[in-house]
């Protein structure tokens, strides 16, 4: 009982010494979500020149997501017309170039790992366009997207997937950012995406610091030298970034929840870009693997692990020999192993910053329940599922139950409420009750008259739409239907 103990306690340890930098990175990576347009994002994505994956890059790091979501998300943009490259681009530095990250691993392992978080990932997106264009042929890319395409199709879905590829956002986000930045309804929306995002990554992160803390109090050190060859130069750097992303295949554990895990694989003596090229490697655990086979196909599949496997383990041993020639790369302590999470209790500057962040969270979440008060949430909805906040005209995924319609930030989630449709859409508390909502005639989503985009009076009736795009069509008489 004492090792269940000690575990148990070194998972809370960690989680209460990053639980700020959490805060903090959820809170900003939800402003730049409500401010930065998904349609300018689809615009600038349509190639896979040097300029272009740049772009990708920096809208994936501006878009903080979930594996999962990330993962949801490229596809969308690449079946939409996104440069195949450039939307695999976004996915990693979605997941890898966050701030949230950086700061976590700063926190548990030190500030080198959060740099080589950075400077790995470029490396990493580099490599990806070098590579991946000459593995994934064109006429590969093409038959993709036709396959997505059909697939959209026959899940009937037209009229949403039309409204999403005219690139339609939200109604305070029609304009530039700095007036959407001055806009209440911009930042109730940004609150509301800082609470969905810990929402839908809650098991991720219970399951990350559980499992860390068993991995760093119940299994010995020697365990872990005997899977990570040690003293062999060369070789065991080579050894070590292979192994890494192998671990995260098996481990299960996506996105941020893999962190703390990282710093237990760190004290148990694994090579500095071994633990970088494990926690780039939450894109290949084994969920998603199954989840590109069913986008993608199983020989792309294939191809997908074999360069992102490749490209994840080259970046960790650059990493390490870039900080190495630089005289910056840290080394493993094994002593550690076991301590991690255990002298961070007390009144210290931890603490302080914690209290901090639990009241700013506070405020947050006030926001966030009054964010209708605020004129925010229109134009999106949130996932039953995961409870992630998601663009309605960029939703990957949707299905029809009832007489309404759920949107979901990933397939994962929309077949898991096909699963059991009632057990998701019976939850109040994740869905609104459409009583109070009407339906835009054009894309067919729900939309609170009080707080709607644009409406239009016609024939003694007011229709409700999700944006002035809608309307514009509904006034053009290019409407569908009439529900």
């Amino acid at each position: 009982m004492d090792t269940v103990w000690n575990s148990l306690a070194d998972g809370a340890g960690m989680f209460w010494e990053t639980l700020w930098a959490l805060v903090l990175g959820f809170a900003l990576s939800g402003a730049v979500q409500a401010f930065v347009s998904r349609a300018e994002m689809q615009r600038s994505l349509g190639n896979h020149r040097l300029g272009t994956i740049a772009k990708a890059g920096f809208f994936g790091m501006v878009s903080s997501s979930c594996s999962y979501a990330a993962s949801a998300l490229a596809k969308t943009l690449f079946a939409r017309g996104a440069d195949f490259t450039a939307a695999q681009s976004f996915m990693f530095a979605s997941t890898n170039l966050v701030l949230e990250l950086g700061i976590v691993l700063w926190l548990l392992i030190g500030w080198e790992f959060a740099a080589a978080e950075f400077v790995g990932g470029v490396i990493m997106i580099a490599l990806l366009y070098f590579v991946l264009p000459r593995v994934v042929s064109r006429p590969e890319q093409d038959a993709a997207r036709t396959a997505l395409d059909a697939a959209s199709t026959h899940d009937a879905h037209d009229a949403h997937d039309a409204h999403a590829a005219h690139g339609a956002d939200p109604a305070h986000a029609t304009g530039s950012w700095l007036s959407r930045i001055r806009s209440p309804a911009g930042w109730s929306d940004a609150a509301s995406y800082t609470v969905s995002d810990i929402t839908m990554l809650r098991k991720e992160l219970v399951i990350g610091f559980v499992i860390a803390g068993f991995a760093d109090a119940a299994v010995p050190v020697s365990f872990w030298k005997s899977l990570f060859i040690t003293g062999h130069g060369f070789w065991s750097s080579l050894e070590n970034v292979i192994l890494g992303p192998f671990l995260a295949i098996i481990s299960f554990v996506c996105s941020i929840g893999n962190v703390p895990l990282a710093a237990a694989l760190w004290t148990g003596g694994i090579t500095f870009g071994g633990t970088i090229a494990f926690v780039f490697a939450d894109l290949i655990a084994l969920p998603l693997l199954f989840i590109y086979r069913k986008y993608y196909g199983l020989r792309l599949t294939a191809k997908l692990l074999a360069v992102f496997w490749s490209t994840m383990s080259a970046a960790g041993l650059a990493t390490e020999y870039l900080f190495r020639a630089g005289g910056i790369e840290p080394g493993p302590d094994t002593a550690q192993h076991g301590m991690i999470g255990r002298d961070v209790w007390g009144w210290n500057y931890t603490t302080i910053l914690d209290f901090i962040a639990l009241a700013a969270f506070a405020g947050i979440y006030w926001l966030y329940r009054n964010r209708e008060r605020f004129g925010g949430g229109a134009g999106y909805a949130k996932d039953p599922v995961c409870g992630m906040q998601v663009e309605a005209a960029h939703a990957p995924a949707t299905a029809e139950h009832g007489d309404r319609t759920y949107y979901f930030c990933s397939d994962h989630c929309a077949h898991r409420f096909h699963g059991d449709p009632d057990r998701f859409a019976g939850d109040t508390s994740r869905v609104p009750a459409t009583s109070a909502h009407e339906v835009d005639p054009v894309c067919g989503m729900h939309v609170d008259p009080a707080h709607a985009a644009a409406s239009v009076e016609r024939d003694g009736r007011t229709y409700s739409f999700c944006s002035e795009h809608c309307a514009q069509q509904f006034r053009a008489g290019q409407a569908q239907s009439i529900r």
